[in-house]
C-alpha cells in the first residue's frame, strides 16, 4: 500500500456540535427517517458520542466524532461473504460496493467500532472519506465543516508528524485502526 489515510480528533477540541455529522448527512444526500429531526435519525457515516467520567463534582465530558477508522487490517472486509467491501491500494481506503452487498450484516457484527450502518435498500454504507472530494484535492466534509477545527484528515504519515505536537496517541487494536486521539488531563 502507497499511504494509508486517517483522521486525528483533538477532543479537547470537540464541543460537540455534530456539524460533522450533518456536513457528511449533507455531502451524501442520506435523508432522515420519515418524521424524524433532521440530522437526527437514519444512516449517519459519521455520528458524536458523548463519554462521560467521573463523579459530581469532579467528572469530564468528550465528544468523540467516530466514522469508519479505515483500518490498515477490516474486520468487516475479512467477513464479508460477498466481496463487497474491500480496501483501496492507493490509499487505504475501506470502501463498500453497494451493488455486491447482500445486507448479511456480517461486517457489523465483526467491526470493533460499530461502523456499518444499513440504509432503507438493506445494504451497508459507512464512511467513504468523501472520495468525490478528496480525488479534486478537498477535504472529507466533516473536516471542512468542523467549527472548532478538532478533525483533521490527511495521511497516516502526514498526520503523525502533525500529532507530535499535540501529544496524540493512535488507536491501537487487531484491525490496526487509522486514527489519533488527543486529550489533555
Amino acid at each position: 500500500m502507497e499511504k494509508q489515510y486517517g483522521f486525528y480528533i483533538d477532543l479537547d477540541r470537540c464541543v460537540g456540535c455534530s456539524a460533522c455529522s450533518v456536513a457528511c448527512k449533507m455531502e451524501h444526500n442520506l435523508s432522515p427517517l420519515p418524521g424524524s429531526p433532521v440530522g437526527t435519525q437514519g444512516v449517519k457515516r459519521r455520528s458524536v458520542i458523548e463519554i462521560l467520567s467521573g463523579s459530581y463534582p469532579d467528572f469530564k465530558k468528550v465528544f468523540i466524532s467516530m466514522s469508519c477508522f479505515h483500518c490498515a487490517e477490516p474486520a468487516c472486509m475479512e467477513v464479508c461473504p460477498a466481496g463487497a467491501i474491500s480496501k483501496r491500494v492507493d490509499d487505504g481506503i475501506v470502501v463498500v460496493d453497494r451493488n455486491k452487498c447482500i445486507g448479511c450484516h456480517y461486517c457489523y457484527f465483526a467491526c470493533p467500532f460499530g461502523v456499518p450502518q444499513y440504509g432503507d435498500d438493506g445494504t451497508m454504507q459507512k464512511c467513504d472519506f468523501c472520495l468525490e472530494r478528496l480525488e479534486k484535492g478537498l477535504e472529507p466534509a466533516c473536516v471542512n465543516t468542523c467549527p472548532a477545527q478538532a478533525l483533521h484528515a490527511g495521511t497516516m504519515e502526514e498526520l503523525s508528524k502533525f500529532v507530535e505536537e499535540k501529544a496524540a496517541i493512535k488507536m491501537v487494536g487487531d484491525t490496526q485502526p487509522s486514527i489519533f486521539f488527543s486529550l489533555t488531563e
